[in-house]
């Protein structure tokens, strides 16, 4: 097993210009020992899945206000299995309605952050679902500090 850290890209598609929530959920992540690859504004899904390929990325954090999520998240999941990443857990942040959430978690979507969530449920949640944690690592093989 590699000795690496879990590797998350953070992204935020389409014409959102807030990126207070990606940055802050980005900072979290470090802090929690994992490496994070901010993309920036205005990303198309074509970047997001190159960046994610690119960077060999465990997980991607997508944070979406646009309301266009219906439309970017099944493409970047969508893409993600046709370069053969189908491994990669997709998280998205934002303002996602209740009645979208089935239909994201259906394109490949593992898990919806609504506002308010804590950046600490972001975490745990990462570094339960990544394909790093479900090969056996211990959370310090994984980035997440001593194993206890």
């Amino acid at each position: 097993m590699s000795d690496r850290p879990i590797r998350v890209l953070v992204a935020k598609p389409g014409l959102d210009g807030h990126d207070r929530g990606a940055k802050i959920v980005a900072r979290a992540l470090r802090d929690a020992g994992m490496e994070v690859i901010y993309t920036g504004l205005r990303q198309t899904p074509e970047q997001i899945v190159n960046a994610a390929v690119q960077e060999d990325v465990d997980a991607i954090g997508i944070s979406i206000l646009s309301g266009a999520h219906n439309t970017l998240l099944p493409r970047i999941c969508q893409m993600l299995r046709e370069q053969g990443m189908d491994d990669v857990l997709v998280v998205v942040g934002g303002i996602i309605p209740h009645e979208d959430a089935h239909s994201l978690k259906q394109a490949g979507v593992a898990e919806i952050f609504q506002p308010g969530a804590s950046t600490q449920s972001i975490v745990d949640f990462i570094r339960s679902h990544t394909r790093r944690t479900a090969l056996g690592e211990t959370a310090s093989e994984a980035g997440g500090g001593p194993a206890r």
